[in-house]
């Protein structure tokens, strides 16, 4: 994309902002055993998944740095980077929304929100077909749509669980069983979206994002640099807005439910 640093002009900015030292690996240990710690005397239940998650992302960065090189070459090894990247998102997704490892409903809201701004980039050549664009701009939008999706999801199928006596009380009125549970779990789920929202509205005034600061030390105008910006802000809004409609409508369609749920959703249909 215009205006975007390239070349030296990025490790230069890589550089600069962190150098990669065997200091940057000690802190970033450091960071994590202190994350582990304190989930840990908090009681916040996730000690565990905080560690193995520091780790999973050590080594899935390092392996993508391999790979990344080798892919982005090809159109078809692209494409099948991108599938990839779908699946591990479903997959994650199913196990947050539902605990099930793999539900296919749940790449719906992921894809049905992604996809589309995609398309409109590729299509209005915002966005050229080359791997090393596609690939990180992809990323970001089903990063917004998993975690989208897993909040709404979650909140949706918990505020069912909570209000179950409320859904049969709506169905005994003579509600459809789409219309019951949704008039439920709608604001829940809805809440997902309060930190795309917060981020957008504060960004420049509370946060800068790393590609807005590393275009700026790049030597790309504040102009370039703050366009692209709000066009992945924005992107993003957009494809979280759209994950979540679909999910909350999955959900109250019954497509998508825990355990503990499903005997209500057997008795609305």
């Amino acid at each position: 994309m215009p205006g975007m640093p390239g070349g030296h002009e990025t490790v230069a900015v890589a550089s600069t902002l962190l150098p990669v030292t065997p200091v940057l690996g000690g802190v970033v240990a450091a960071l994590l055993l202190g994350a582990v710690v304190v989930a840990a005397l908090a009681h916040l239940g996730h000690g565990r998944a905080t560690f193995v998650a520091g780790l999973r992302a050590a080594v899935q960065l390092l392996a993508v740095s391999a790979v990344i090189t080798q892919v982005v070459d090809h159109g078809w090894a692209t494409l099948l980077f991108l599938l990839v990247m779908c699946t591990v998102a479903t997959t994650t997704a199913s196990g947050r929304v539902t605990g099930s490892p793999w539900r296919p409903w749940i790449a719906v809201p992921i894809l049905v929100g992604t996809v589309p701004v995609l398309a409109l980039l590729l299509a209005t050549r915002l966005v050229p077909f080359d791997g090393l664009v596609v690939i990180p701009v992809a990323g970001s939008q089903l990063g917004g749509a998993l975690t989208a999706t897993v909040l709404a999801g979650r909140r949706a199928l918990e505020e069912l669980a909570v209000r179950r006596g409320e859904v049969e009380a709506a169905l005994a009125l003579g509600f459809a069983p789409r219309d019951a549970r949704l008039e439920i779990c709608r604001a829940a789920g809805a809440g997902a979206l309060i930190p795309a929202l917060d981020q957008t509205r504060t960004v420049g005034l509370v946060t800068l994002p790393g590609a807005f600061v590393g275009m700026l030390l790049g030597g790309a105008s504040p102009v370039d640099a703050g366009a692209v910006q709000l066009f992945v802000l924005i992107a993003l809004l957009a494809t979280e807005t759209v994950a979540i409609a679909v999910i909350l409508e999955l959900i109250a369609r019954g497509h998508v439910a825990r355990p503990e749920t499903n005997s209500v959703a057997h008795q609305a249909r």
